[in-house]
């Protein structure tokens, strides 16, 4: 039977890998000094596998065929979207599969792939708290939707939650498992919902049909994307992260799955649909955050938050 071992949420951008802080007193210092102290923290918890919940950017899925939650079951592989690592991972098939039946059990009908494509969404906070040193920690990825349909509801996420902690608990998997949440806390980003009126021409139809040729799509998005970060002024709702962080130090959910779709997007902006990844692991682990850390980075257009469920020194 596996054990889990702890949870970890973190923030991810673009910005942390292309725009460091010249020093640790620069934007983005206080979030990724306390990464490093996170990893550290992760290492003498020595966990065997690590589950790893993110969305993706239209690096792999795309609205051809968009599914709201797929799960890897043999091979990952890095896209190396924004300076984020690019090649193969490891995976931890074993407990992939585990998962997969477990969450069937609980009638959850995932996606699966066997070769999985992941970007910065999962991949930066995957080797932000299990480390980049050898070895290795084998993943299980979880992908979850979070642009537009099919979004899944706040509350849709947080049952996910419980029957994928039932299923990592029940795993014939002997070893110990961390959980790791990647996205979020409150950015206002472009739209990406092919519905939304100021979503034409190119620009659409590379989020319906980029994945004929994914390479071409982001080279033509990522220029659009860098010219967003280094502005101080970018809009960041710290007092709304606050609270989520605070929430999350509660047992109780019920507060955040009742903001809705529309709620949440009203305080959060269009990518703190991403908070869904850490509401399926507070309810996976069924523990609530005993460490916070969070900086509001504008430069990066994200706040930025951890939380985990174990002592970080």
């Amino acid at each position: 039977m596996a054990e889990i071992v702890g949870f970890v949420a973190m923030s991810h951008s673009p910005f942390a890998t292309l725009l460091p802080p010249a020093d640790p007193s620069g934007p983005g210092g206080v979030f990724l000094a306390d990464a490093e102290r996170v990893a550290k923290a992760v290492r003498r918890l020595a966990p065997d596998a690590a589950v790893v919940i993110g969305p993706d950017h239209f690096h792999a899925h795309f609205y051809d065929v968009m599914p709201p939650f797929v799960l890897g079951v043999e091979e990952a592989v890095g896209f190396g979207d924004f300076g984020s690592r690019a090649g193969p991972l490891p995976v931890a098939t074993d407990l992939a599969w585990s998962i997969r039946d477990g969450v069937a059990e609980a009638g959850f009908d995932l996606s699966l792939s066997y070769s999985l494509t992941v970007d910065h969404g999962v991949v930066q906070s995957y080797e932000m708290a299990c480390g980049s040193e050898l070895p290795e920690i084998p993943l299980v990825p979880l992908v979850v939707n979070t642009a537009a349909p099919p979004l899944p509801g706040l509350a849709r996420c947080v049952e996910l939650g419980r029957a994928l902690g039932e299923a990592i608990r029940g795993a014939a998997f002997p070893g110990r498992v961390l959980v790791v949440a990647s996205g979020g806390l409150s950015h206002w980003l472009p739209s990406n919902d092919p519905r939304d009126p100021s979503v034409v021409g190119e620009r659409r139809a590379a989020m319906i049909h980029g994945r004929k040729d994914a390479r071409a799509f982001a080279a033509a998005r990522e220029p659009r994307v860098r010219a967003m970060g280094g502005n101080h002024d970018t809009r960041v709702n710290a007092e709304w992260d606050a609270w989520f962080l605070r929430q999350l130090a509660t047992p109780d959910l019920g507060p955040v799955v009742a903001l809705g779709h529309e709620g949440l997007e009203a305080l959060t902006g269009t990518g703190g649909h991403e908070i869904r990844t850490w509401l399926i692991g507070h309810a996976a682990t069924a523990t609530p955050f005993t460490w916070t850390s969070y900086e509001p980075v504008p430069e990066w257009i994200t706040g930025m938050g951890i939380g985990t469920t174990f002592d970080v020194d």
